[in-house]
């Protein structure tokens, strides 16, 4: 299974903002019931993306520093990294992977596979 990392306020600079890869983050909270529809979406990206892109989430509540930073107002939020000095994008509410994959232009960061 594909690592999903879980990063925290002290945490949050290194594992997203200064990460080697991209990075798709899931702000979420435990209570979220929409979140928890999110989350196996997450980790079929972690999945099929292993390697390519790093996937993270952060608790909102247990972290509010890395949500304030990137301005999270409501959760679900799910913001993808690229890198490369490009700017983060950032999508409210539960969305399933292949529309995460086309509103952030995922599939060029597929590994690719050896057939």
């Amino acid at each position: 299974m594909a690592e999903i990392i879980h990063a925290t306020d002290e945490t949050y600079m290194e594992l997203v903002l200064n990460n080697d890869k991209p990075v798709l983050v899931d702000f979420w909270a435990g209570w979220c019931q929409p979140c928890k529809m999110v989350a196996p979406e997450i980790e079929k990206a972690a999945e099929k993306y292993d390697g390519a892109i790093q996937v993270v989430k952060i608790d909102v509540d247990a972290n509010p520093r890395a949500s304030q930073h990137f301005n999270v107002l409501s959760i679900p939020f799910i913001a993808f990294f690229p890198g490369g000095g490009k700017q983060p994008i950032g999508r409210p509410g539960f969305r399933p992977l292949d529309v995460l994959e086309r509103e952030f232009g995922l599939s060029e960061y597929a590994p690719v596979s050896a057939d």
